[in-house]
């Protein structure tokens, strides 16, 4: 399957080097770009992409506004915030609005292209460390509906890294009845995104952190 990637930065040149080594991958494809978040939440309207590439730091709308409103709009687009600012409240207000990963600019094109195709298959990743410094900003959310056994053992599965294809192998069911059972989990735990209902299920108790995968 093809991964259609849409690429968001203000910088021109950024956009012109991610366009070239990411077109080196049979997989991913660049469907489009935006300079700004406003112009991106036009495109992303547009374009449907599976993962958009946010910069965070742009004029006009800067990226975490932008991932919060593409993300309401168009729950199932995955956003990886790339950006050149490693913080804690960056990071904090990305994950928080719906980012499903946080990687900087000068990451290793390799590991650039893992996580999109992570993204992509539904997984999470999370290093110990970076969760737990996340843990401490997430807010459980209050009186969340009961989610069933089923979509407890999907949550549990989301949170040890598993890819969607993985969760189905494991509990015998299709794909997209995972895709649904997810859907179901974010609905009832009022959360933006897989990231987000994995911390929340390791806050809860549901998984040790020590049973995520680096």
């Amino acid at each position: 399957m093809t991964i259609r990637v849409l690429i968001v930065d203000d910088h021109s040149v950024v956009r012109q080097g991610l366009q070239m080594f990411l077109a080196l991958e049979p997989d991913i494809e660049i469907i489009g770009e935006a300079q700004n978040g406003r112009e991106a939440i036009h495109r992303a309207r547009e374009l449907r992409p599976d993962v958009v590439l946010m910069d965070l730091l742009m004029p006009e709308m800067g990226g975490v506004a932008a991932i919060e409103a593409i993300k309401q709009e168009l729950p199932e687009v995955e956003l990886i915030a790339l950006t050149s600012v490693l913080e804690d409240k960056a990071i904090f207000d990305a994950i928080r609005v719906g980012a499903t990963g946080y990687l900087l600019k000068d990451t290793e094109s390799h590991k650039l292209c893992e996580a999109i195709q992570a993204a992509a298959a539904g997984q999470v990743q999370l290093s110990p460390e970076v969760a737990a410094r996340l843990m401490r900003d997430i807010r459980a959310p209050d009186s969340p509906e009961t989610l069933t056994a089923r979509e407890r053992e999907v949550l549990i599965a989301i949170t040890r890294g598993l890819s969607n294809s993985e969760i189905a192998a494991a509990l015998f069911i299709t794909e997209k009845t995972v895709k649904t059972h997810v859907s179901n989990i974010l609905g009832k735990l009022r959360l933006p995104s897989r990231t987000q209902a994995a911390l929340y299920a390791l806050k809860s108790g549901l998984v040790s952190l020590e049973t995520i995968d680096l």
